[in-house]
């Protein structure tokens, strides 16, 4: 029987400025019926003894760095937490404090809807922490063919990487990559030949640079917000002390949900494609800032685009438009319209996507406006078409044929395709 309902249950850790907990746990606690308070407990480690020895809390979820360190503070351990060695759960249970690993469950969650078979794999673990440890424990559970653990200090060290090129899976347990260092990744994932999956735990951004390489390298990404959602159940069900029968519905309805609140709508396509009008219009129906990049660039310069390609040249406005990608790195719930050559730089890609749903607009070329556009007046369309046509497809995540589309119906296609 769980004890003291009447505080708040809530995670433990040392920075979580920028967790989703918080409205996880209210939504799951709310549609399951038994709606509870959750909260940030941010603490030090001289605080951890005292925190965890008070009783200021309901139960606990931990984080990074205390998923080990609390267990000297617990009576009792569950039995997967025990074989896994750390904890990310904790409940009051007849006087006594309990830690269980609801991460666990949440991995092979994810990993059994991402469709990753590990039985036939070569697995790559990134990192030997507490999360680490479920994944490894899960794995061995799910009859894992052969499995590597790689850390700085671990027996397998990161520099030993090129030793092991024939993995079908990589799992990245570290924060490497986890807002705000959004650049990072330990590995590249297009340099392993065999690769199938590229797992994240990382849930903020919701892709990380190691599963933006993996995209663009035709390896299926694997995001942690699943898992995160699918733990949390674990760890409410917990909580509240019953089973939640229809947690599947639950849990794929707020990861669908989460992705939508979270994520940008970034437009990209020709020169005069109507990215500006159809992104205003995105603007007002879901009721979010927009951000354009080029009018951003002409703000910043304080002269029209034609007149900074006229005095400056081509290369100073794409540094104009990696500006502007830098920019809106940190973006998440906003409609961005970009420039047509923005794609013409491998960087920008990498600073607009990571919270981003892109859309690459495509209309027949022969209905574009060439006026006020000083490359398509420099250089023929169809030569432009040509070399654009695959950096738009490999950047976007939804192609839209517009030529027969008003501007609100394209938007109204964009939303119906963001939902999904």
């Amino acid at each position: 029987m769980i004890e003291n309902r009447k505080r708040p249950f809530g995670l433990l850790g040392r920075k979580l400025g920028h967790s989703f907990s918080p409205e996880i746990h209210r939504t799951i606690s709310y549609e399951a019926g038994h709606p509870y308070d959750y909260v940030l407990f941010e603490k030090e480690p001289e605080e951890l003894e005292d925190f965890l020895k008070s009783d200021e809390w309901a139960g606990l979820n931990v984080t990074v760095p205390y998923k080990e360190e609390v267990i000297k503070y617990l009576d009792y351990l569950s039995d997967e937490a025990a074989d896994i060695g750390a904890v990310n759960t904790i409940v009051r249970q007849d006087g006594k404090l309990v830690g269980y690993n609801t991460d666990y469950f949440g991995f092979m969650n994810m990993m059994d809807n991402a469709g990753v078979r590990v039985e036939e794999c070569k697995c790559l673990v990134l990192g030997d922490g507490g999360a680490s440890k479920a994944v490894q424990q899960a794995l061995t559970d799910m009859g894992v063919r052969e499995m590597v653990v790689m850390s700085r200090k671990g027996n397998v060290k990161f520099s030993e990487v090129g030793n092991h090129k024939d993995a079908d899976v990589i799992i990245n347990t570290t924060p490497v990559g986890m807002y705000p260092k959004t650049g990072d990744s330990l590995v590249f994932p297009g340099t392993f030949p065999k690769l199938k999956f590229a797992v994240d735990l990382i849930y903020n951004p919701l892709r990380t640079n190691f599963l933006l390489q993996a995209k663009k390298s035709l390896i299926e990404p694997v995001s942690g917000l699943e898992m995160l959602v699918s733990q949390a159940m674990y760890a409410s069900m917990l909580f509240m002390g019953e089973v939640v029968e229809d947690r599947d519905r639950i849990v794929a309805e707020l990861v669908c949900e989460l992705r939508k609140i979270k994520q940008n709508i970034v437009l990209i396509g020709m020169p005069g494609v109507g990215k500006s009008t159809v992104g205003r219009i995105l603007a007002e129906k879901l009721d979010r800032p927009i951000f354009d990049t080029d009018a951003m660039i002409v703000e910043k310069e304080g002269r029209q685009i034609p007149d900074i390609f006229r005095d400056e040249g081509e290369e100073f406005f794409r540094d104009l438009e990696t500006w502007a990608s830098c920019e809106l790195e940190h973006n998440v719930a906003s409609v961005i319209s970009c420039g047509g050559g923005i794609i013409k730089r491998e960087e920008n890609y990498y600073f607009l996507a990571p919270n981003s749903f892109i859309v690459f607009l495509n209309r027949d070329i022969t209905k574009l406006p060439l006026e006020g556009r000083p490359l398509s007046l420099s250089v023929p369309m169809e030569r432009l078409y040509k070399e654009r046509l695959p950096l738009y497809r490999s950047w976007c995540d939804a192609e839209i044929a517009i030529d027969d589309l008003s501007p609100e119906e394209t938007a109204d296609e964009i939303l119906r395709l963001f939902a999904e």
